[in-house]
Formats: structure tokens, C-alpha cells, sequence
């Protein structure tokens, strides 16, 4: 097995195919563990011998420095930099020693995917694509500031935070069954409104049902390739079905939390005296009480982007009824699932089963078979893992497994990871151009915003297909099926 000597405080060895330990060293409580390749390892390594200011490696490490960090400080194959944490970064936490920190959720608060599955066939929808497209660009509200179709009062807001998903569902966004095929039934317990600011609040009142910007998407795509076709059938796939993902958060509501308790966690940290390795890797115990009202915040944040998926996927619904007369009650949930999150959940450590706080930042919770979170028809293939692409390339759908429990406390990719900063992209890549380009290739863009587009040019992210074979061949998560997108709208 290789080994690579980054600098005297961060050496690197291979200890199986396509998994990567940083070694314990200095401050570090616990080994680092990068699953990717070796190139992918390399490029790592480069970022901190060019000395680059933002630098992936150099957070795994800063991350398996901080209070009661369980095992490992986690890293998946689409890793790369971000605000304290790295996304793709994974950390588990003692409930009694452990710490809970800003950096391990981030800004966008339980930024997630939904899932829809049609009837539809994708020589049914091929002809009326512009015209599907079109629906679905004036049907579901986007872009940055953009307005949903609900609107809150305060009270009503101060429920929503509470109930999450069952809110707008009672409000008749949604169809029977829909909260059984999504993480936590679409609402998790421990939201404490008062623990979310009015800002933060008064920021929301507009923004459910609204799918933002960024690399937040619409996507209307079809099934090309089937690699399980037992798992497959469980989930409910068929080759060449048309599938509907949404990827969005929790808007403002998320960034203004996350704002507002970088300070009060950066308090917290002085008080407690926690050594902090970058800005946003400030914390708080667990147990104390910053802790436990970020943690309270979090859920809010969680909640909230719960509500907000559940009326995007009725907006979705309503654009295909009326673009395609497809029936809303034909269009069902395969599954949702989040990716930025701070979750107390149950898992084994050093042989012993037991109560953690798991951090995914830009990571995605991947269960494998037989947990009782799970819908019962999944739970013995486990759960579906869905893994974003490019507007220009292609998504997957995969499951998880035993691996991933005993390894990476249930947790997997969450899509394709950037190579380009937004900046960056800008610079090199040419919205019109790009959807020309597209077009070609039979994809139809819709996008609100043209240096948003061009900020989430293809080219800009590192190669979906590889990166996720890292982890199938790993076997964290496995492949089910590969699709490809037919319709995107864009904030």
C-alpha cells in the first residue's frame, strides 16, 4: 500500500482500494479517512503543498482535532473545500464529550434531494418537452430571492418550524403516502422556534415553495441504465421512466441561522476554551446550552427545508398536469433525503451501540438494510441514495449498505463536487453558449439567471461517473440506476 508524506504534520497511506487514512498526528484525536482515488489523493495533497488558503485535506484534519470526534474524521469521493468543514466531510460526536459545530451543517440547512417517479416514458415526454419545460419555469418559483407560493404569518411560520413537512401537506401540497418515503417522515423532533431569530424567520415568511439558486435545481430526467434490477424494482424503477429530482434547502431561514450562531458558537468556544482551527469550525458542547440551542435551530432549519421540497414537489406536480394532463396522484415519492445536517442517531461504536451526533456536511445519510428508519418496503435492500450530477452529464440512484454502517455512520456522496469555484466558472464558461451546447444533446435549460448557469456549467465539477464509482467499488453505497437529464430549471 502507498504512502504519501504531505508535510511533517500530515502523512497519507493507502489501507485498502480506493480508501485513504491521514495518520494521527500532533492534535488530532482520531485518523482521517478519504475515500477516493489515487489521483483524487493527490490533487488532495497539492492543495496544501501550494499552500492554498482553502484547502480540503487541511479541514479533515482541523475536523479530527475537535472534542469527542468518534472513529474517524470522514471524507467522500466528491470532497473539496468549504466553510470549516469540508463538504463531503463527515463527523460523528459523543453525545457527553462531543461538540456541535456550524461548520459541520453549514449554511444551507438540510439542502436535500427529492425524488418523484412517473408512469411516463421517455418517448412520451420527449415531444412536449418545450413545452414541459416552460410549465415547470413558470409554475415553480426560482432564483436568488425568489418568492414561493405560500405565504406565512409569524405564528404560521413558528408551526412550520415545528411540523415541517405535515404543515404544507395539511394545506393539500402533497398526496397520501408522500411523508413515508422521506427522511424523518418530513419532520424531526427537537425544533424549538424560539430558538430561530425573528430575522431569520421574517426572512422565510415568502420563500417556501421556492426552489433558490446556486446549484439548487429542477430536473426532469429518464432512467438509461439499470444496474440492480432487484433494488430496482423494490424503488419502484424502470428503464427509460421519466423521474422528477428537486434539489433545494432551506433558504434564508438556513443561511440566517447559520449566521447568527457563527457568533454565538464562537462565544461558546472561548467560554469553553475549545481550541478553533478555522473561523467556522467554532462549536459548543452538546450538552451546554449554546449547544443545545443551535442544535434546537438546526431542526427548525431542518423543518423548514422539509416544508419547502414538499411544496416544490406539488408545484412539480401541478406544471406536469398541466403541460401533460399527467394525473398529480401518478406522480409519487421515491425518496428524499438531505445532506447538510447535525442528526442525534444510533450507531455502533468500538462494538457498542450508541447515541451520536452525526455532522454531514454536503454528505448524505445512506442506511443500509434493516433499519427501522427506513420505509418498510425499502428496509431490506436499504435505502435509496440519490447522488446529483451535472446538468450535462448524468445522476444515479444508489443504496446503502452494511458497509456504510459499520464505516461511515451511514453516509455517502452527495453528488459530483466542484472542481471550479463559482468565480471561476464564471470566468471560463458562457451561459448561451452552454445551453446551445445542451441542446445538442437534447437537454432543455431553463434558467432565471445567466451567470447562475454558468456558475453550474458542466465543467466546472469533478466527473460524477467517477466519483461514484470510488464508492460502489468501496461498497459504502452500490449503484442501482443511471439517469439522464431531459429538462433542468435553474434559479
Amino acid at each position: 500500500m502507498k504512502e504519501i508524506q504531505v508535510r511533517d504534520q500530515i502523512k497519507i497511506r493507502q489501507i485498502a482500494p480506493f480508501v485513504w487514512e491521514v495518520v494521527r498526528q500532533g492534535d488530532m484525536r482520531v485518523p482521517g479517512r478519504i475515500y477516493t482515488d489515487e489521483q483524487g489523493v493527490r490533487e488532495l495533497a497539492r492543495e496544501v503543498q501550494d499552500g492554498k488558503a482553502w484547502s480540503a485535506l487541511q479541514q479533515i484534519v482541523n475536523v479530527a482535532c475537535m472534542p469527542g470526534i468518534q472513529e474517524a474524521s470522514l471524507a467522500m469521493a466528491d470532497v473539496h473545500p468549504g466553510y470549516g468543514f469540508p463538504i463531503g466531510g463527515v463527523g460523528a460526536f459523543d453525545m457527553e464529550e462531543g461538540v456541535v459545530s456550524m461548520a459541520g451543517v453549514g449554511y444551507d440547512i438540510n439542502c436535500g434531494v427529492r425524488t418523484l417517479r412517473t408512469l411516463l416514458h421517455r418517448d412520451e415526454v420527449e415531444p412536449e418537452k418545450e413545452k414541459l419545460a416552460d410549465a415547470l419555469f413558470h409554475t415553480v418559483p426560482a432564483g436568488l430571492g425568489s418568492k414561493g407560493d405560500i405565504r406565512l404569518t409569524m405564528r404560521e411560520m413558528d408551526e412550520l418550524l415545528i411540523e415541517g413537512a405535515e404543515w404544507v401537506m395539511r394545506r393539500g401540497y402533497g398526496i397520501p403516502g408522500d411523508l413515508d418515503y422521506v427522511e424523518e417522515r418530513g419532520r424531526i423532533a427537537g425544533a424549538d422556534p424560539a430558538s430561530v431569530s425573528h430575522k431569520a424567520k421574517e426572512r422565510e415568511l415568502a420563500q417556501i415553495g421556492s426552489l433558490g439558486s446556486g446549484n439548487h435545481y429542477l430536473e426532469v430526467q429518464w432512467v438509461e441504465e439499470i444496474y440492480d434490477s432487484h433494488v430496482a424494482d423494490t424503488y419502484g424503477i424502470f428503464p427509460d421512466q421519466i423521474l422528477i429530482s428537486i434539489h433545494s434547502g432551506s433558504r434564508a431561514l438556513g443561511h440566517q441561522i447559520g449566521t447568527d450562531y457563527l457568533s454565538v458558537l464562537e462565544a461558546a468556544s472561548r467560554k469553553y476554551d475549545i481550541p478553533i482551527r478555522e473561523r467556522e469550525l467554532v462549536c459548543a458542547p452538546i450538552n451546554s446550552p449554546e449547544g443545545k440551542r443551535y442544535l434546537a435551530a438546526v431542526c427548525c432549519g431542518i423543518n423548514g427545508a422539509f416544508a419547502n421540497r414538499q411544496a416544490l414537489a406539488h408545484l412539480a406536480r401541478q406544471a406536469f398536469h398541466r403541460a401533460l394532463g399527467t394525473p398529480p396522484d401518478e406522480i409519487t415519492t421515491l425518496y428524499e433525503i438531505a445532506h447538510n445536517t447535525a442528526k442525534v442517531e444510533t450507531h455502533r461504536v468500538s462494538g457498542q451501540m450508541k447515541k451520536v451526533v452525526v455532522h454531514r456536511k454536503g454528505a448524505t445519510r445512506a442506511f443500509g438494510p434493516g433499519r427501522a428508519e427506513l420505509p418498510e418496503e425499502y428496509r431490506d435492500v436499504g435505502q435509496p441514495v440519490l447522488v446529483g450530477g451535472t446538468m450535462g452529464t448524468y445522476s444515479y440512484i444508489l443504496h446503502g449498505t452494511e458497509r456504510a454502517m459499520g464505516e461511515t455512520f451511514g453516509s455517502a456522496l452527495h453528488g459530483a463536487g466542484r472542481v471550479l469555484s463559482r468565480r471561476q466558472a464564471t470566468k471560463r464558461f458562457r451561459a448561451d453558449e452552454m445551453i446551445r451546447t445542451l441542446a445538442a444533446d437534447g437537454i432543455v435549460i431553463r434558467g432565471h439567471s445567466r451567470s447562475g448557469l454558468a456558475e453550474e456549467a458542466p465543467g466546472a465539477y469533478k466527473d460524477v461517473e467517477g466519483v461514484v464509482n470510488v464508492m460502489h467499488e468501496t461498497g459504502i453505497i452500490r449503484k442501482v440506476a443511471r439517469v439522464r437529464p431531459l429538462i433542468c430549471i435553474k434559479g
